[in-house]
């Protein structure tokens, strides 16, 4: 074959392939959207249980093993721990409710390993020094994650098919009824006289980021938001996307750390992000590398508790 042969079979390679493209995005591709503040009141709204069934099982380190019966029925576990000054306390005392990573569980805020698996995201140190400054710690795993998990639909099941067949409902519903569990739990506490319902704080890493600033998006009752390498979310995800929730944080402070070579946030979309948040009292720290941070950025956490 000649050169003007290969050319134009080269030519008629790509057209070929540029058209499946097009016509894989035209059936499949997540498509833009645009939501309201009542399109998110709508979608996170729940309706509180008659009864929470909260049960609590306490262990041998001043800490609480925890089930509840969520908005739709569902089982919500969890794991609370009180500050060891809990024990002779005349004050409510605050609380830091923890968010964890896509994949993981709640069990990361905890313990520095799991299975033999290194805790990398260092949320198991931001919990320590909680405690240490009088936080009781609370946290529960999120939906299809930890104790929650589907084998008949697995998170790798849920990611693969919103970015290759563009099912985002699966994906959006786990985010949505993630916060509204944590609304519930938000019930259950605002009602314990042994914590302060005015300063229930919430701290997240990745995806547990970006739970945090959507809970506090949709509920008041959630005061400082610290959200670590939140995900950037464009508007073809658009209900869960923090951009979209803007308004509703009007009134919460925000500590934001990212990392500017992110490989789920660039540095444009983290300062974007930061830029929009409404209230003046923000702060944004930036780590070199990707998306796990080095372990001492917890040390911004320091002065923040």
């Amino acid at each position: 074959m000649n050169k003007t042969g290969v050319k134009k079979m080269l030519l008629t390679i790509g057209a070929v392939i540029g058209a499946l493209a097009a016509g894989w995005y035209a059936v499949f591709g997540l498509k833009p959207y645009t939501v309201t503040m009542a399109d998110v009141t709508e979608r996170y709204a729940y309706v509180q249980p008659a009864a929470l069934n909260f049960e609590l099982k306490q262990d041998d380190s001043n800490g609480y093993h925890f089930t509840y019966t969520s908005f739709d029925g569902a089982i919500v576990n969890g794991y609370m721990r009180l500050p060891e000054a809990s024990i002779s306390a005349t004050k409510p005392v605050p609380v830091l409710i923890g968010a964890h990573a896509m994949g993981r569980a709640n069990v990361r805020w905890w313990q520095d390993s799991f299975k033999d698996r290194p805790t990398w995201e260092s949320t198991d140190k931001i919990t320590k020094m909680a405690l240490a400054k009088g936080y009781a710690v609370i946290t529960i795993d999120a939906r299809n994650h930890g104790e929650r998990k589907d084998p008949q639909h697995s998170i790798v099941d849920i990611i693969n098919n919103l970015h290759w067949w563009g099912e985002r409902e699966p994906y959006e519903q786990m985010l949505i009824d993630t916060v509204r569990d944590h609304r519930v739990l938000l019930d259950w506490l605002s009602h314990q006289p042994q914590f302060d319902a005015t300063r229930i704080d919430i701290a997240g890493y990745s995806m547990g980021a970006q739970v945090s600033l959507l809970l506090a998006a949709v509920d008041d009752r959630v005061n400082r938001v610290a959200a670590v390498v939140p995900p950037h979310m464009s508007n073809r995800t658009a209900i869960v996307a923090p951009l979209s929730l803007l308004q509703g944080l009007t009134d919460n402070p925000v500590l934001l750390l990212t990392a500017n070579d992110d490989e789920y946030a660039s540095e444009k979309e983290n300062m974007q992000l930061f830029n929009a948040l409404p209230h003046s009292d923000k702060q944004h720290h930036k780590f070199a590398g990707g998306h796990l941070l080095p372990a001492d950025y917890v040390q911004h956490f320091e002065p923040w508790l």
